[in-house]
C-alpha cells in the first residue's frame, strides 16, 4: 500500500491503496441510503403483522426521513467539534444496534420509534462519510474520483432499496431487512477504524456548540419537509399543512436571525457569499428533485400502469446505477474541459431534456423511458460529483462536515420537494387513490396524460433551479489541476 503521510495524518496515492477505508465509508454510505428505501416494498406485510393503518405505515418511512433531514446539518456541527471520524464510529455503532432490536418489536408505534432512532443515526452518519473521503487523498482528480464512487455506491442503494427488499421477503420475515444492517455497519466501522486517520485537534472547530441554532434548524427543515408530505396527504390548504408551513417558515426566520447575531454560529451564513457554496447548495437541490420526482413517478408507473411485479419495477431501474458507473470519463471530460460551471450547466440541460423525453416517453413503451434515464443520470453524476467536490474545497478546513452538511440537507429537502410535486400533480390530475390491481384503460390513459404535465412542469423546475445553481460556480478545472501530494 502506497501512502504519504504527515503528523497523526495518513493519504493515499491511488484508489487502489485506499480500498479498506473507501470500502469501509461507501458501505456506511450505502448503509444510510438503502435503508431510505428499503422497507417501503414491505410495508403491505408490515401492516398485517402489526396491524397498521395507512396513517402508521407511512409513518414508518416518514418518521427516518424526518429525523434524517433535520438533524444533518446538527451532526455536521457535532463532528467539526468533536471528531468526524469519532461521530462517524458512534453513529455506525448506534445504527447496528437500532437495526438488531427490530426483533424486540411488537407494535407499530415501537417500529414508528426505532425507525426515527435509525435517521438519527444515519444523520451522524452521512455527512461525515463523505467529508472523510477528502482526508484519504490530497490530489483532487482522486478525490473526484473517490467522490464518483461514493455517490454511485449511495444511489445505488437508494435505487436497489425495493428491489432488495422484494427480492428478500420472497425468503425471510420482514425484520430481515433492518437486522442485516448491523453486520454491515459493523465491517464498516471496522474499516474505518483500520482505514481513516484519527481526527487532529489542529483540524477541529473549538467554537462552542451552537444549541439554540440546532434547535431551529431542526424545527425548520423538519417541519419544512412534514408540510409537503402533509401537502399531498391532507391537502394544501388543510390547518396541519398550514400550520406547518407556517411554522417552518416561522422557525427559518429565528434560525437565520440568530445564526447573523451569533459569535459561533451553526452554520455562518457569511459562507453563502462564496458563489461556489451558493450554486453547489443550490444545484444539488435541483438533482434531488429530478431524481426523487423519477423514482417515485416510476414506481407508479411501472407497478400500477405497467402492473409490474416489485422485482421487476426494481430491475427496470437498473439503467441508472449503469450509467452512473459509466458516465464517469464523460463527467470528469466535461469538468476538465470547460470547468464547473460549464460542466454543471450542460448537466442541468441532460436532467431538463431527459424530463422532457419522459414527459414524451411515458406513452412509448419502456426502451423511451430507459433512454430518458440514462440522460437524466449523466446530468446527476456530472452535477452531484462536481458540486459536492466544489462545496466542501469551498469549506475552512475546520468546516469540511458542515460543508457535506449542507450539500446532504440541500438533497433532503430537493427529495422532499420532488416527491410532493409528483403526488400533488398526480392526485390532481390523475386521482387521489391510487387503486391496487388492474387498473382500467380509462385509468391507465388518465394516468398517462398525468405523468405527461408532471414531467413537464419538473423539467421546467429542475432546469430552472439546476442552472441557476451552475451559473454561480467557477471555472474550476480541479481534476485537471490537481495539488500535489504532501511528503
Amino acid at each position: 500500500m502506497t501512502t504519504t503521510a504527515t503528523t497523526s495524518t495518513r493519504t493515499y496515492s491511488s484508489l487502489k491503496a485506499a480500498w479498506i477505508p473507501l470500502a469501509a465509508l461507501c458501505l456506511a454510505f450505502f448503509v444510510e441510503m438503502v435503508d431510505n428505501t428499503l422497507l417501503s416494498i414491505a410495508l403491505p406485510t408490515i401492516g398485517r403483522d402489526l396491524g397498521s393503518g395507512t396513517t402508521a405505515l407511512q409513518w414508518v418511512t416518514g418518521a427516518y426521513s424526518l429525523t434524517f433531514g433535520g438533524l444533518l446539518l446538527t451532526s455536521g456541527s457535532i463532528a467539526d467539534r468533536l471528531g468526524r471520524r469519532r461521530v462517524l464510529l458512534v453513529g455506525l455503532a448506534v445504527f447496528g444496534v437500532l437495526s438488531l432490536a427490530v426483533v424486540f418489536v411488537h407494535t407499530t408505534g415501537e417500529l414508528i420509534a426505532l425507525r426515527a432512532g435509525l435517521g438519527i443515526a444515519a444523520a451522524a452518519m452521512a455527512p461525515i462519510t463523505n467529508s472523510l473521503v477528502f482526508r484519504l487523498f490530497d490530489d483532487k482528480a482522486l478525490r473526484m474520483r473517490a467522490m464518483t464512487v461514493m455517490i454511485t455506491v449511495g444511489m445505488s442503494g437508494f435505487v436497489l432499496g425495493p428491489l432488495l427488499g422484494g427480492t428478500a421477503l420472497a425468503h425471510v420475515s420482514w425484520e430481515w431487512l433492518l437486522v442485516i444492517n448491523a453486520p454491515i455497519a459493523l465491517i464498516a466501522a471496522i474499516g474505518v477504524r483500520l482505514g481513516v486517520a484519527a481526527d487532529r485537534r489542529e483540524d477541529l472547530t473549538d467554537d462552542k456548540l451552537d444549541l439554540p441554532g440546532a434547535a431551529l434548524s431542526i424545527t425548520a427543515i423538519g417541519l419544512g419537509c412534514y408540510s409537503l408530505t402533509s401537502g399531498v396527504e391532507h391537502g394544501w390548504l388543510s390547518a396541519i399543512t398550514l400550520m406547518s408551513i407556517i411554522g417552518s417558515a416561522g422557525a427559518l426566520t429565528a434560525f437565520i436571525r440568530h445564526e447573523r447575531r451569533s459569535k459561533a454560529p451553526m452554520l455562518d451564513l457569511k459562507l453563502f457569499s462564496n458563489g461556489t457554496v451558493r450554486g453547489a447548495t443550490i444545484a444539488q437541490a435541483g438533482t434531488s428533485i429530478a431524481m426523487a420526482s423519477v423514482m417515485f413517478g416510476l414506481i407508479l408507473h411501472f407497478q400500477y400502469a405497467y402492473g409490474w411485479s416489485p422485482v421487476k419495477a426494481g430491475l427496470a431501474n437498473l439503467p441508472i446505477i449503469v450509467t452512473m458507473l459509466a458516465a464517469t470519463p464523460l463527467s470528469e471530460w466535461l469538468a476538465k474541459q470547460y470547468g464547473h460551471r460549464i460542466a454543471c450547466l450542460i448537466g442541468a440541460g441532460f436532467l431538463a431534456g431527459s424530463l422532457l423525453g419522459l414527459a414524451w416517453g411515458v406513452e412509448h413503451g419502456y426502451f423511451a423511458i430507459a433512454v430518458c434515464m440514462v440522460a437524466m443520470t449523466i446530468g446527476l453524476r456530472t452535477i452531484m460529483t462536481i458540486c459536492a467536490v466544489a462545496l466542501v474545497d469551498a469549506m475552512p478546513s475546520n468546516r469540511t462536515s458542515i460543508g457535506t452538511a449542507l450539500n446532504d440537507t440541500a438533497q433532503e429537502v430537493g427529495t422532499s420537494i420532488g416527491t410532493a410535486v409528483v403526488g400533488t400533480l398526480i392526485a390532481v390530475l390523475v386521482t387521489t387513490a391510487l387503486p391496487a390491481g388492474a387498473w382500467s384503460e380509462d385509468l391507465v390513459t388518465s394516468f398517462f396524460h398525468g405523468e405527461r404535465i408532471t414531467y413537464a412542469v419538473l423539467a421546467l423546475v429542475v432546469g430552472v433551479v439546476a442552472a441557476a445553481g451552475a451559473l454561480a460556480l467557477t471555472d474550476s478545472r480541479a481534476t485537471e489541476e490537481p495539488e500535489p501530494a504532501m511528503a
